[in-house]
C-alpha cells in the first residue's frame, strides 16, 4: 500500500504538469508565432521523445531498477520544461519537446505510465485490479484537471499581476517543471518491492501472449493514430481560433472536461463487473466519437463545449478497462514488456498525427481533424470487440 500511495501522488502530479502544459503549450507556441503545422510538429517531437522512452523502459527499466527508471524520467522533462521556457527558436524547442518528452496531448501516455501500470498489479488481487486502475485513472485526471486550470494562470498574472503576456507564461513554464521536481523526490522513496522478482533477463513472451499483444497492439496503433489528431493542445487551439474564446475560458473548459474523464473511470469499474471489460471499452468509446464529430460543425462556442463535454463523459472510461485488460490476459514476468509494447505502439500514432492534423487545420478546415480521428476511432472499436470479446480475464472467467 505505501507504494502504491507514493504511485497515486506521483501520477497525481505528473498529470498536473501534463493538463498545464497540454492547454499552454499550443498557446504559448502561437504567442512565439509559431504557425499551425509548426505547432503540430512540436507536438510530435515530444511524443517520438517519450516513444523512444517507452521502447527503452520496455527493454531495459527492469535491468536498471524500476524506481532508477522513473526518477531519470522526471528529471529528464524538468530539462524539457527548463528547455521550452528558455528557448524561443524551432530548432531548440524541438529539441527540448523531445530530450523532455512534451505531451502536448493533455494526457498522461509517458514511459513512467508503462512502469507504474507494470507495478500496481503486484498490490492488488485479480478481483481487485480494475478498481486499483480506475482510482489510479481517477487521480490522474483529477491532476489533469488541475493542470488545466492552473492553465489559465498566465491571464491571472497578466490581468492581476501586471507581468507581460509572455512573462506569465514562462512562470508557469516555471511551475511545470516544478511539478517533476516533486514528482521525482515522490519516486526516490519507493521501496524495493517494486522492483521485478527473478532474473535480469527479460521473460520471453508466451505463444499466446505473443499472439494477444500482437493483435491487441495493432488496434492500439490505429486508435492512437486517430487520437493524435485530437490531442488537447490541438482542440485548445481550435476552439481558440474557430470561436475566438481566450486561454482563460479554454482552462475552465479543460477542467471541466477532466473532472468528468475522473468521474467516469469510476463508472467504468463499475460496468465492467456487470458487462465485461471489453464490451466496457467498446460501448462507451463509440459514442464519444460520434459527439466529438458533432463538436466540429457545432455553430458557436457554447453547443461546441456541451458536446465536448458530453463526450469527455464517455471518452476516458475504456482507459481503466484497457490497462486492467492487457494486464490480465498476459502472464505477471511479462507485464512490463506488455505495457511497453502497448504504449510504444499508442505513442508512435499520437507522435505521427499531430504534425499531419496541424496540415488538415491550416489546409483545409480547423475541424477537419475531429471528423478524421472520430471516424478512424470508430473503425477501432468495431474491431476490437470482433477480435477479442471472446478472450476474457480470470475475474470474469472465475465469476
Amino acid at each position: 500500500m505505501h507504494d502504491r500511495r507514493l504511485i497515486y501522488l506521483a501520477s497525481f502530479l505528473r498529470a498536473c504538469a501534463t493538463g498545464l502544459i497540454g492547454v499552454l503549450l499550443g498557446l504559448y507556441l502561437a504567442r512565439l508565432a509559431f504557425s499551425p503545422a509548426e505547432i503540430g510538429l512540436t507536438v510530435s517531437a515530444g511524443l517520438a521523445g517519450a516513444t523512444l522512452a517507452v521502447l527503452l523502459v520496455g527493454l531495459k527499466a527492469d535491468r536498471w531498477g524500476r524506481r532508477r527508471t522513473l526518477m531519470l524520467l522526471a528529471w529528464l522533462s524538468v530539462a524539457g520544461g527548463l528547455g521550452a521556457l528558455v528557448f524561443s527558436d524551432l530548432a531548440a524547442i524541438l529539441l527540448a519537446a523531445f530530450v523532455g518528452m512534451l505531451n502536448g496531448q493533455g494526457r498522461d501516455r509517458g514511459a513512467s505510465l508503462v512502469l507504474e501500470q507494470a507495478i500496481l498489479p503486484t498490490t492488488a488481487t485479480d478481483a481487485e485490479r480494475t478498481r486499483v486502475f480506475a482510482w489510479y485513472n481517477v487521480l490522474q485526471d483529477a491532476g489533469h484537471a488541475l493542470g488545466s486550470g492552473l492553465a489559465a494562470l498566465p491571464a491571472w498574472l497578466t490581468g492581476w499581476g501586471g507581468l507581460s503576456e509572455l512573462a506569465a507564461f514562462q512562470l508557469a513554464l516555471g511551475l511545470y517543471g516544478v511539478l517533476f521536481i516533486a514528482q521525482a523526490l515522490l519516486f526516490a522513496r519507493l521501496s524495493p518491492r517494486i522492483e521485478r522478482a527473478g532474473p535480469d533477463k527479460p521473460a520471453p513472451l508466451s505463444p499466446d501472449s505473443r499472439r494477444r499483444l500482437g493483435r491487441i497492439s495493432a488496434l492500439f496503433a490505429l486508435d492512437a493514430l486517430a487520437g493524435g489528431f485530437l490531442g488537447t493542445a490541438l482542440i485548445a487551439y481550435f476552439f481558440h481560433a474557430r470561436f475566438g474564446v481566450d486561454a482563460q475560458t479554454i482552462a475552465a473548459l479543460f477542467v471541466a472536461a477532466r473532472l468528468l474523464n475522473a468521474a467516469s473511470h469510476l463508472g467504468a469499474a463499475w460496468l465492467a463487473r456487470r458487462i465485461g471489460l471489453v464490451n466496457t471499452m467498446v460501448f462507451t468509446h463509440m459514442p464519444s466519437s460520434l459527439l466529438l464529430m458533432t463538436v466540429a460543425i457545432a455553430p458557436d462556442f457554447t453547443t461546441a463545449a456541451l458536446l465536448f463535454l458530453l463526450r469527455e463523459g464517455l471518452v476516458e472510461m475504456d482507459v481503466p478497462t484497457r490497462q486492467s485488460y492487457v494486464m490480465a490476459i498476459i502472464r505477471p514476468e511479462e507485464r512490463t514488456f506488455a505495457a511497453s509494447l502497448t504504449h510504444l505502439v499508442r505513442l508512435g500514432g499520437w507522435a505521427l498525427a499531430p504534425a499531419f492534423a496541424g496540415l488538415l487545420m491550416q489546409g483545409l478546415s480547423l475541424g477537419t481533424p475531429l471528423v478524421v480521428g472520430a471516424a478512424m476511432k470508430i473503425g477501432y472499436d468495431g474491431l476490437l470487440w470482433a477480435g477479442f470479446r471472446r478472450i476474457r480475464p480470470p475475474e470474469e472467467i472465475n465469476s
